[in-house]
């Protein structure tokens, strides 16, 4: 019984392992079929079980050419098949993949990232003086941010400002103290006092009717006071 073990070692190589050692069977007994027609009847069966074992492979006409090369690979392009796709060259298993594209200029300050980078480039081309400032504005709030995101000590306004203006070559700017007094670059700053005076407005009014209310009663009284 030892002799007839069989270890993997002892077998053929594996040219694709996601379809498995009993595809490569099934793809070396498809040579030995001497009928051409039904050699293509069973390789079009067999690619059929290639798709089912992959799933992930998805449905479409790119995937079907995937797979038909997938089975001229497995048969070392030894394979005298009429498929749907023309045979493969040899040389697509030396091909290499494309290297991605990567931006060749760096980040100025890599923790704001480069949508930072891109606003302020669309806030240079902003011909509206208010609404570049309004871009200002919101860059500004966003680099506060994220700042405070990656550090836990805090930025001042004018560090803020100071970043703008080296990123944008000095096209954008906006006056400092405003931003101060009124919290411009604070994403969390509370909305003015003018509801509070609002408030004190209505608390006044209903005070004042309040006295009025009195005054009157008081005025009621005095008068039964005087019929009694």
């Amino acid at each position: 019984m030892n002799k007839s073990l069989e270890y993997n070692t002892q077998r053929a190589h594996l040219k694709l392992r996601e379809y498995g050692r009993n595809v490569q069977n099934l793809v070396a007994h498809l040579r030995v079929i001497t009928d051409q027609e039904e050699r293509n009847k069973k390789a079009a069966t067999l690619v059929e079980l290639m798709k089912l074992i992959n799933p992930d492979l998805g449905n479409d006409i790119e995937t079907d050419q995937k797979v038909w090369d997938d089975l001229h690979i497995i048969s070392n392009f030894e394979l005298d098949i009429e498929g749907p796709f023309p045979k493969p060259d040899p040389s697509v298993l030396d091909r290499k993949p494309e290297r991605l594209k990567y931006y060749s200029n760096e980040i100025k300050f890599r923790h704001y990232g480069r949508s930072v980078e891109l606003l302020i480039d669309q806030a240079i081309a902003m011909e509206d003086a208010k609404e570049k400032e309004g871009a200002i504005v919101a860059i500004g709030r966003l680099m506060k941010s994220f700042f405070q995101t990656w550090n836990k000590e805090s930025i001042e306004d004018e560090q803020i400002l100071k970043n703008i203006k080296k990123m944008s070559k000095d096209q954008l700017d906006i006056d400092i103290e405003t931003v101060k007094e009124l919290g411009l670059f604070d994403s969390d700053k509370k909305p003015s006092g003018r509801r509070n005076n609002n408030n004190n407005n209505k608390g006044r009014r209903n005070n004042q009717g309040g006295k009025g209310r009195r005054n009157t009663n008081q005025g009621g009284r005095s008068n039964n006071r005087r019929r009694n």
